[in-house]
């Protein structure tokens, strides 16, 4: 009977305590703001003092911060949140706005994948583009138009956008491919000139899984195109198998080129001979089939 009573008085001091606790806590006005938002009794939320002060606390430093860099949380980029269930509380940590927009901008760059392509470039923005150049205006409001419009079950054409040396038509392009990443929509950016060289590196190792995933992927940039060594095997088993491969399944292909039209199909025959020239028209009609032609003629923005 001693254990007993022995038992209950602790019970009972221990009960004494959490209520000084709480009662204490409660004096700080904004803590008792706080927990005025939760619709349970004093009596279960005293038996999360502790916890209910390190949410507050840690609310309270998300308010003032400034950046992520800056969190003083205890979990880094997260912040504790009471939650009610059955007259009890359970505590989520969730992400802070900073953390939420870091974790958005790390998923959209899942869906770009950019093969020898500056971090500047891979890192583009819409917001950071140049709009004091007027023959950039018809190419921007082009791409801001496709990455509104784009349907993944719709066959649309990409652009190929010609024009001279730094005047940005890459940047551009990459600015709406993270735009499309946005909204879960795999791209493509490769240079095309090391593309084919990797691929001639690596038939040994992973060439086949190079070589379809380029083929394969939604939204393609085959960037700088003309500027490689055109080789045969390059024009026809490569660009010519990806091009076929994309117009019959209608996926969307971009390309850049310092070269127009015409221009690209002259480097593109290689030689003079007939055999080449026709080859060349080929890749030209399956080109001109996936996209609209664009002229960019602008400022050199890499001097």
């Amino acid at each position: 009977m001693k254990n007993l009573n022995n038992t209950n008085m602790f019970s009972k001091n221990v009960e004494s305590a959490l209520k000084k606790e709480f009662l204490e806590a409660r004096k700080d006005p904004f803590f008792d703001e706080y927990l005025r938002k939760i619709h349970l009794t004093n009596e279960v939320l005293m038996q999360y003092t502790s916890r209910l002060q390190t949410s507050f606390n840690e609310c309270k430093n998300c308010s003032t911060c400034k950046n992520l860099e800056s969190c003083k949380n205890e979990v880094f980029g997260f912040y504790l949140e009471p939650v009610e269930n059955n007259n009890k509380l359970n505590f989520e940590y969730k992400a802070c706005k900073y953390n939420i927009k870091k974790l958005e901008e790390e998923k959209s760059n899942k869906n770009v994948y950019a093969m020898d392509i500056p971090k500047e470039i891979k890192n583009a923005k819409m917001k950071d583009i140049f709009l004091d150049d007027k023959s950039r205006k018809e190419a921007i409001n082009w791409l801001v138009l496709f990455v509104k419009n784009y349907d993944k079950k719709t066959k649309t054409k990409g652009l190929y956008l010609n024009g001279n040396f730094g005047s940005g038509k890459t940047y551009l392009i990459a600015a709406a491919f993270n735009e499309l990443a946005k909204k879960d929509i795999r791209c493509a950016i490769i240079y095309w000139p090391e593309f084919i060289r990797t691929l001639k590196a690596s038939f040994d190792d992973d060439f086949k899984e190079k070589f379809e995933h380029i083929k394969r992927i939604p939204v393609l940039l085959i960037d700088d195109i003309g500027a490689e060594n055109v080789t045969p095997w390059g024009r026809d088993e490569i660009l010519g198998t990806i091009l076929q491969y994309r117009m019959e399944e209608g996926l969307t292909t971009f390309f850049t080129s310092n070269l127009n039209y015409e221009e690209l199909e002259t480097a593109l025959a290689v030689s003079r001979n007939k055999v080449d020239s026709l080859k060349a028209t080929r890749i030209m009609e399956r080109i001109k089939n996936l996209t609209i032609n664009m002229t960019m003629i602008g400022e050199n923005k890499r001097d």
